[in-house]
């Protein structure tokens, strides 16, 4: 099977209309060999510690396995059906031994130190020195300077978390896959937009079923708690939604989907891990090859942003509660009130809903005005393509200089599927290196978890959709646009993960800018642009509640540093109590006892965030910051500065720190002002 596997054709493109889940193993299990045998061959005394024979070798002979079991990854995010979920965990173990060895391989270890000693080192380029850097302190953390009787549990560890994090992911989304609510009663969608009926009767049809089937999926759930005037359907969402993968009996859970107790093993895993490798804690072994120097750093940078941030949050949510009291009836204010009282203050205030807007935000014109962005901004052309896709909704697309010549491509994957993994995330199909025929270029996947279009019309989004996807575009033209030559720098690769959200949080921006939503909108009936007086509402109501959300941020990250910092996970505190303490210093909105938010906190359980998740709020001070250089402009699309952030920030990838691109990019330290001053939280 093996000599015609899809899963082993690197000619080109992931060949989706072949590759199926009987490929896996034999192809993996194939890759894994040659790994090994790459990895004795290369660590032999005959072979030199030089880049080309050594560093160079080694990186291009592992790029296979890792686009190999890249598409594997992918596939099971995005089409988790059983014969996917079983083919990808039967393998998992296997990687994750694999990467551990590496990085436990003394021979390895002695070989770069060689090179790193050698005269080579200081001829070679900013990239490769960088690598070397990277790959000897990586070592450490992959425990390579452990005693060889330590290293087989050290081992263990790895493939127990990689299992563990992956079933935390599967247990949240076979959670939110089991509910549905089945409304038969008409009367109670009263307040519910079109477009949310018209989904959840498609959604009964396509289960068999009479009425209006909801679901926890975002498409469903979200608008039926910002909408719905029947308050019990919602209070019976939200008890759903926050007791998914949980130990609380809801009616619908199953025990084996509690992601309690798989919270609780990560953590004592991830303290056993930083104590083998000579940390105090996970938050300092998360933060080694971070932006940020300590936890306690980390901690006072969220305070200061809680203290600056929480009166605004006081005085929204007092708002909040006494419209929904006055306006609404609504004494006894619950969560379940806060999303639907929140769209009514804002109609109420600012005269418009975002449903209304919605209608004005049709997916062609959307895309078409992505790209229009992403061209005016780089000079580069975005035109469609055609390629193998693992769904008939996806599409792909290249980027072009105006010469004509290949950049990057990439696939799009807008829509929710019960098979995909929840949430909307960027991830790489193939870096840009040189290779000997030339210049390999970059192919990124992006994801987002959309509705889908009903009743024969364009799929229409809400305006955090739209900001949603231009985060996800921000990282992709990260990896997109790098300029790098070796795999181990280039996109985003290399990048601290505190950096890692600045192109994406850079380019919401432009979801802001009149010229920009004048070329990307056309009502969904009419085709009309987007009025200007619905625009100046949207910009009045921009800082809406920032307050609140702010310190929602500010809990979630503050909760995760402790957790991973402080927390003794066998003592007698549990994560809740924790989390409820966090909440006491910075929340405004407290949930009833019974939410288990951490069960679902996939950020930081199931992917790769733990002691990391303020890295969001500090990549936006870094953000705000380089967009205020187009401010100071005059023009967001200003030329000079628009070259100046894409040869300085975006193309650079992890050749430099990235405090060093930003302070080439802005002549200076970050500074929060432009943040606060976005947010609406200091005058402008």
């Amino acid at each position: 099977m093996t000599a015609t596997n899809p899963l082993l054709d690197f000619t080109d493109l992931p060949r989706f209309d072949l590759i199926q889940p009987e490929h896996v193993k034999p192809a993996i299990t194939q890759l894994l060999a040659d790994g090994r045998a790459l990895v004795d061959r290369l660590t032999a005394d005959s072979t030199p510690a030089t880049w080309a024979d050594f560093a160079g070798a080694l990186s291009a002979g592992l790029e296979g396995f890792g686009r190999a079991w890249g598409v594997v990854g992918h596939l099971h995010s995005v089409n988790d059906v059983p014969a996917w979920r079983e083919a990808y965990n039967e393998m998992l173990p296997e990687v994750s031994r694999f990467y551990t060895e590496l990085g436990q391989n003394l021979k390895l270890f002695d070989k770069y130190r060689a090179l790193k000693q050698s005269p080579e080192y200081a001829t070679l380029s900013a990239e490769r020195k960088k690598i070397v850097d990277n790959e000897i302190r990586d070592f450490r953390l992959g425990g390579a300077e452990l005693p060889e009787d330590q290293k087989p549990r050290f081992q263990a560890i790895m493939e127990e978390l990689s299992q563990l994090s992956a079933k935390f992911s599967e247990n949240i989304l076979d959670a939110t896959n089991a509910f549905a609510e089945i409304v038969t009663d008409e009367a109670l969608l009263a307040g519910l937009p079109d477009y949310a009926r018209d989904a959840a009767r498609e959604a009964a049809e396509k289960a068999g079923v009479d009425g209006w089937k909801f679901t926890l999926h975002a498409p469903s759930y979200g608008p039926l708690m910002q909408y719905a005037d029947n308050r019990e359907l919602r209070a019976r969402m939200y008890r759903a939604y926050a007791t998914r993968a949980a130990e609380i009996d809801n009616g619908y859970s199953k025990p084996e989907w509690d992601n309690g107790p798989i919270m609780k093993r990560l953590l004592e895993l991830k303290a056993e891990d930083a104590a083998m490798l000579g940390f105090n804690n996970f938050a300092e072994v998360s933060l080694y090859t971070k932006m940020a120097d300590t936890p306690a750093q980390v901690l006072d940078f969220l305070r200061d942003m809680a203290k600056k941030a929480k009166p605004f949050a006081e005085k929204d949510i007092a708002e909040l509660k006494a419209f929904a009291k006055d306006e609404l009836g609504l004494t006894d204010f619950q969560p379940w009130d806060a999303a639907y009282a929140s769209e009514k203050l804002m109609q109420a205030r600012y005269a418009f809903s975002e449903q209304e807007v919605k209608q004005y935000f049709t997916e062609p014109k959307v895309i078409a005005g992505l790209f229009q962005v992403i061209e005016s901004l780089f000079t580069v052309k975005v035109k469609e393509d055609s390629a193998p896709v693992w769904h008939e909704d996806v599409r792909f697309y290249r980027i072009e200089t105006p010469a004509g010549e290949l950049v990057g491509q990439f696939y799009m994957d807008l829509y929710a599927r019960e098979t995909k993994r929840g949430g909307a995330w960027m991830d790489e199909a193939r870096s840009r290196k040189r290779a000997a025929g030339g210049i390999q270029k970059p192919i990124a996947y992006l994801n987002c978890n959309f509705a889908r279009p009903v009743g024969g019309k364009p799929a229409t989004f809400t305006h955090d959709e739209v900001i949603t996807l231009f985060h996800e575009t921000g990282h992709g033209l990260h990896h997109l646009l790098a300029r790098g030559e070796e795999l181990g720098v280039s996109g985003i690769h290399g990048v601290e993960w505190d950096a890692v959200e600045l192109p994406s949080q850079f380019m919401e921006n432009y979801c802001w800018e009149w010229d920009v939503l004048q070329g990307m909108t056309a009502h969904v009936d009419s085709g009309e642009p987007l009025p200007r007086a619905l625009y100046d509402k949207m910009l009045a109501a921009k800082n809406f509640q920032s307050g609140m959300m702010t310190v929602r941020q500010l809990e979630f990250s503050i909760f995760d540093m402790r957790l991973h910092y402080e927390f003794d996970p066998k003592g007698e505190k549990t994560v809740i109590d924790l989390l409820d303490e966090v909440r006491r210093e910075v929340a405004v909105l407290i949930p009833p006892e019974w939410h288990r938010f951490p069960n679902s906190f996939s950020h930081i359980f199931g992917g790769g965030y733990a002691a990391g998740y303020y890295s969001y709020k500090w990549a936006e001070v870094l953000s705000a910051d380089c967009y205020a250089a187009f401010e100071e402009a005059g023009d967001p699309f200003d030329p000079v500065v628009g070259r100046r952030f894409l040869e300085e920030i975006l193309s650079r990838g992890g050749e430099r720190p990235a405090l060093e691109n930003f302070k080439a990019f802005r002549g200076r330290e970050p500074s929060p002002d432009a943040l606060l001053r976005h947010s609406g939280m200091i005058a402008a």
